[in-house]
Parts: structure tokens; sequence; C-alpha cells
């Protein structure tokens, strides 16, 4: 296992958690090349009976080694900004095998993608398309095109993550998309190449996916009889993990339940796995400054809601332990940071014996850890390390100070 316990202290693959807190300082996030590969190739074998592409979502955690990781195995990726395509191609990654997506595209970022090369773009809106058309025109180009079309399907999750029902600004009304269709292929300046969809993040039932691929379907073969044909079907991403009790499906129990409804078509699947494949490849390493009892009990950390936001942001839970055993009676405390907020919880009443000094893993932070981090009250980021067997690699340093103001200008009088 990439995590485990020897003698009950916690080990990253072959290095030890406490040693890269002392040596790295904290807070500090770690991460398991092994895990983040091993996910990766658990979709790519579960859907090697069809054509795929697996385009990992960026947002989940841009760090530009993983993106290298991830490139090196051969993934696509799906990205929501000119930033994201940036990173992608710094980091190695091919943009033809780059997806586009989001709502609100600008127009120097359609130049760039057009530029790239892009695989597609994942159309949300109908001015999106015609703006898309206008600038390939104007190129004398033809930009390639998928229509996210949103299959008014509940995902089951919480509602700040549920992108696929009609009251959500995501993607195009699933009865409004065929008219689209018809008109982006008779556009100059537009390829329509495929659809899309993405019903939401941290799905733990695959009935909301086979039941938006097969509404998907069927649009996908009215416009087959009228001669509009689509060379690839992208199912979005979105399968959970395990933060607490869940019990998410597997790539290949995702593979078995749509394996049917995709049989005998000739598109290339593309999926969008972000989560899925980094979130429980990555721990957040804090360390207890300070114990405070009173009508609670309080161990403030030196990790807070501008480096870990998911609690704060949707009251998520993560599991969080000591990464080494205290000979000092449980309590239950809640894990508070210093950040001047009362949001700043980043776990409440959890049984845990604690000192001040006492190191704490928070799991599942390899996705939308970092990667929603901030300077807020001036706290410079984390560093990042990834372990590969018994070495640590700094992936990222720790901001400085002067990493807060740069870019900044004093004013001259």
């Amino acid at each position: 296992m990439s995590l485990s316990r020897r003698n009950d202290e916690l080990w990253i693959e072959g290095c030890n958690a406490r040693a890269l807190a002392d040596g790295h300082g904290t807070p500090l996030y770690v991460y398991s090349r092994a895990a983040i590969e091993s996910a990766w190739r658990a979709y790519d074998q579960a859907f090697a009976a069809h054509p795929h592409l697996i385009c990992y979502a960026v947002k989940a955690n841009g760090s530009l080694a993983i993106l290298q990781l991830l490139a090196r195995l051969g993934s696509g990726f799906d990205i929501v900004s000119g930033g994201e395509l940036a990173r992608v191609m710094k980091a190695g990654g091919d943009p033809a095998r780059v997806v586009f997506s989001g709502v609100g595209k600008r127009d120097e970022e359609i130049e760039q993608a057009l530029e790239a090369g892009i695989l597609a773009f994942n159309v949300e809106s109908e001015p999106e398309l015609e703006r898309i058309a206008r600038i390939a025109s104007a190129r004398g180009e033809r930009a390639r095109i998928s229509l996210r079309v949103n299959p008014d399907v509940d995902a089951r999750t919480h509602p700040y993550i549920s992108t696929g029902m009609k009251e959500n600004k995501f993607g195009i009304d699933i009865h409004a998309a065929e008219a689209l269709y018809h008109r982006a292929a008779a556009m100059a300046g537009i390829e329509v190449t495929g659809l899309d969809f993405h019903i939401g993040s941290q799905l733990t039932e695959l009935d909301p996916l086979a039941d938006a691929l097969s509404r998907s379907l069927a649009l996908v073969d009215r416009l087959e009889a009228a001669g509009i044909t689509l060379e690839h079907l992208d199912i979005g991403g979105g399968l959970g993990i395990r933060y607490r009790d869940e019990a998410p499906p597997t790539p290949a129990a995702l593979a078995e339940r749509l394996g049917p409804l995709l049989e005998g078509r000739p598109q290339t699947l593309l999926m969008e796995p972000g989560r899925a494949l980094v979130g429980e490849a990555g721990v957040l390493l804090t360390r207890v400054e300070y114990l405070k009892s009173g009508h609670r009990e309080f161990a403030v950390v030196d990790a807070a809601m501008n480096d870990l936001m998911r609690p704060a942001l949707y009251q998520a839970w993560q599991r969080i332990e000591t990464v080494a055993p205290e000979a000092v009676p449980a309590r239950a405390y809640d894990i508070v940071g210093p950040v001047c907020e009362t949001a700043d919880t980043l776990g409440a009443e959890r049984s845990l014996a604690l000192r001040p000094g006492s190191v704490l893993a928070i799991h599942g932070a390899g996705a939308y850890g970092f990667a929603m981090a901030s300077q807020y009250n001036a706290r410079p980021r984390p560093a990042e390390i990834l372990v590969d067997g018994d070495t640590a690699h700094v992936i990222r340093q720790r901001e400085s100070f002067e990493d807060l103001w740069r870019g900044e200008t004093l004013l001259e009088r």
C-alpha cells in the first residue's frame, strides 16, 4: 500500500511521515507517485476493450510534476483555463489530447487553445459557440468542438459540486442541444467532433452516470440519422473517493455498468477523472501548536483553511490521524487553524491523543487541496513533496514572505 502504518507510525511509500514533517517543515503536502500511477492505470485497464482517452481534470491538482507523471503515462487533460493549458504544456502534455471545458472562455484563451492545437472545446453555451466560430474563422481555421449537454440528471452529491441539472450553470439543455448541433455543423470555423457531459463530482453511485449516458446516446443517434457523425463521447469524470465511510465505485465497476450502453459504438470514449486519480494519493501534514481547553477542546495547528479549503467551503469531512503514537490520553478535539475565521476548522470532535508538537496527517488531500490554497492572512502556501519509493522529491518550494508581494509595487509618493 502507498500509505501504511509500521510500528504504529505513518509511512508514505518508503518515507516516514514524521521524518518528512521534521525535514521539510509543516504544513506540508505529500503525494505518492505509486498511488497516482496505479489509479490512472486502473482506468486505462478498465476501459481497454473500448477506444478511450483519459483526460485528467487539471483543476483537481495542477502541480507540474503530477501533470508530468500523467503525461508520461499517455494521459490527456481536461482544462478550464488558459493557465491550466500553459501548465499542461510546461509539464510536457500533448495539447492534441486536451479538452477545454468551462463556461467563461475568454477571447485570448480561445486563441491560445487554437494556437496550441487542442483536441476539442467543450462548448457550454450558444454565445460561446458563436465566439469560437468567429475567432477560428478569422484565423482561417476550424475549431473542433463538442457541445456539453446538460442531461438534467441528479448526481446525488453535494449541491456545490452537482453540475448536471437544469438549474446549474453548466452545459446546454439537452432538449435544446440538437438544434444547436445542426447550427454548429453549418458554421464556418467549426468542426463538430463530439458530445460531452459532466454531472458532478464525488459520485458514489453509477445509476446517474448511466442515466446521463443513455439520454446523451439518444441524442447521438438522432444526430447520426441527420448526417452529423461524432468522433468521441465524453462522459466527464466525478467518481468519488473514500473520505469517511463512502463506498465509491471502481473504474472497473464503471466500465461494467456502461459497457452494454457503449457496445458497438465506434466513438472514442473520453473520461475526465480528477479527484479519483489524485485524491487518496495525498496527505496534508500539520503540527500542533497549542492545546486549548475550555467549553471545547481545541488543537490549534499550523495548517489552516487557506491551505485546505474543503472543510470550510463544503463542510467536508476528512480523516485526521497522528503520524506517530503519543503517550497521553485521547480527547475529542476540534482541529483548528490560526486564520482569523470561525470557519477555520479542519475537523470537529476528533478523538486524538495529542501534545504540542504532535504531527497530524489529513487524508484525502491530494485533490482540491493545494489547488484551492491561497495566501489569506498573508500566509505563504505550503511546500509539496512527491514520494517515489524511499525518495522524497520537493516538487514545490515553500513560499517565502517575498512571494507574498511578488508583482506588487509601492507608491512613489
